[in-house]
């Protein structure tokens, strides 16, 4: 996966302080890079003597043409003082790429009443203009460098943005069509590819079981690899080491095939044809690439990998999404809900250290390939880009662990604020019974990845939209 870039284009206008809008150009860069984020950043030095974006038209064109010869992600426009709303403007309708507006607060006025910047006048203007111009940005309360709103805007942008730049280059490798009797799991895929850009690329099953016969007959370095992490992650005393070697192929040859065709995720028809003809369950492989960051979705659930794909990147990629049926209400707690599937959660989250690689506990032939368990609590986000009669939502929610019974399958128990409000948005629709989650608040960087994604309308729960709204202006902090 390629680096994240941010277009780093400072503004200030003539009848300011050059000199101040230039320290601040240079603090602010500063400030950015201290926060930790693995980002490249594609400045304006060389494009004029000051490396600012001012009023010269002539810039507009150099800038853009820079950010596209390098394919800048996302472009941030700080004004260092007032800015030149016209040229920010100019640049962000030409790059079409998501936009954060900024500014640094004002000190008071010198003692002989002149001011600086007027940093807060230009920000309303240059909102003003970007508007006229159809350019949808992110706008971050005027504050100080240091302070903490600055930061938590900042960051959550690129989360939002990243999360853009991967659903608009998503393909989606189909392996399989879906269970028969899954209708829950149909999916427009010519309204995907018009609506949103979303390619999918479907193969058969006889081309995985192909794939994975002749990986399991060869001695591949990948095939040793992954019986390797099979062996020393897992309890593996259920199988047969012929099993093991068989669920290995599989893996190895669904991550080929997702690479070859430039997919960011899976989604697969895991029974029960895939049993007749390979004789073990995907769960662990699925389980195993969803830890690589190549989410595999059970049921061929397409929005379910849409929906894998987005969480994964508001965070970044530093966390594993795991993907779940939402089942049973807890036996006790009236807000608390199972989140469950046979075994394809990312070994990586389990509580224990070799968790068990099992038989299917429900289908007849009780096929290997499973890794259950119960995987960690703490705080989580639970979420599901889905849609019907051409209008789509992406659901989002909190959650948290919470004890309750064992039961067989991979697994977590969660609670969340009020569950019969979550019930009854789940079963109205456009959902279904399958979501995603994650083990970081993504919600704040999903919600605003929705305003650059036409046709998508952020759908949260808890927190309410305007609960997400006061955190990004800073509450709490």
């Amino acid at each position: 996966m390629k680096k994240f870039k941010l277009g780093y284009a400072p503004t200030r206008r003539f009848v300011f302080s050059a000199e101040d809008a230039f320290k601040y150009k240079v603090l602010i860069k500063e400030k950015v890079e201290s926060f930790g984020m693995d980002i490249d950043i594609v400045d304006l030095e060389g494009i004029n003597s000051e490396g600012l974006l001012y009023d010269d038209n002539i810039n507009a064109d150099l800038i853009a043409d820079r950010f596209r010869q390098e394919n800048v992600d996302a472009v941030f426009f700080p004004h260092c003082n007032f800015g030149t709303e016209d040229t920010v403007a100019r640049v962000g309708k030409a790059l079409g790429k998501p936009v954060l507006l900024w500014g640094p607060r004002d000190e008071s006025p010198l003692e002989d009443g002149m001011r600086l910047r007027d940093t807060q006048c230009g920000l309303f203007a240059t909102g003003k203009v970007l508007r006229r111009f159809n350019v949808p940005f992110t706008y971050v309360t005027n504050s100080r460098v240091d302070d903490p709103v600055f930061e938590r805007g900042f960051t959550n942008f690129i989360a939002a943005a990243n999360v853009v730049k991967q659903f608009r280059s998503l393909r989606i490798l189909q392996i399989g069509p879906r269970p028969s009797s899954f209708w829950t799991m149909m999916c427009n895929e010519g309204e995907l590819l018009e609506r949103f850009g979303i390619e999918i690329h479907p193969i058969t099953l006889v081309d995985i079981q192909r794939a994975s016969k002749r990986i399991e007959n060869g001695n591949s370095s990948e095939l040793a690899l992954a019986i390797d992490y099979i062996k020393a992650k897992l309890d593996w005393s259920e199988v047969t080491e012929a099993d093991v070697k068989r669920i290995a192929a599989l893996k190895v040859a669904m991550k080929q095939y997702a690479i070859q065709t430039g997919s960011s995720a899976i989604a697969i028809q895991c029974w029960s044809s895939l049993q007749d003809a390979m004789g073990i369950m995907p769960c662990l492989a699925n389980a195993i690439l969803t830890d690589e960051q190549i989410p595999v979705t059970c049921e061929t659930d397409i929005h379910g990998a849409i929906t894998s794909v987005m969480v994964q990147a508001a965070t970044m990629n530093q966390h594993p999404t795991f993907f779940a049926d939402l089942t049973v209400r807890h036996p006790e707690n009236p807000n608390g809900e199972l989140l469950f599937h046979c075994g394809n959660f990312p070994v990586s989250l389990s509580v224990e250290n070799n968790p068990k690689l099992r038989k299917h506990f429900l289908f007849d032939d009780h096929a290997p390939g499973t890794h259950e368990g119960e995987i960690k609590g703490g705080d989580m986000t639970l979420a599901r880009f889905d849609g019907d009669h051409g209008e789509y939502q992406l659901f989002l929610g909190k959650a948290r662990g919470i004890e309750g019974p064992y039961t067989r399958g991979s697994y977590v128990w969660v609670e969340v604020n009020d569950w019969p409000l979550w019930e009854e948005k789940l079963v109205k629709g456009p959902y279904v019974h399958h979501s995603v989650g994650i083990h970081a608040n993504a919600i704040p960087a999903l919600y605003e990845a929705c305003h650059y994604i036409p046709g998508l309308t952020p759908d949260p729960v808890d927190p309410t939209e305007r609960e997400i709204q006061a955190w990004l202006r800073g509450a709490g902090l």
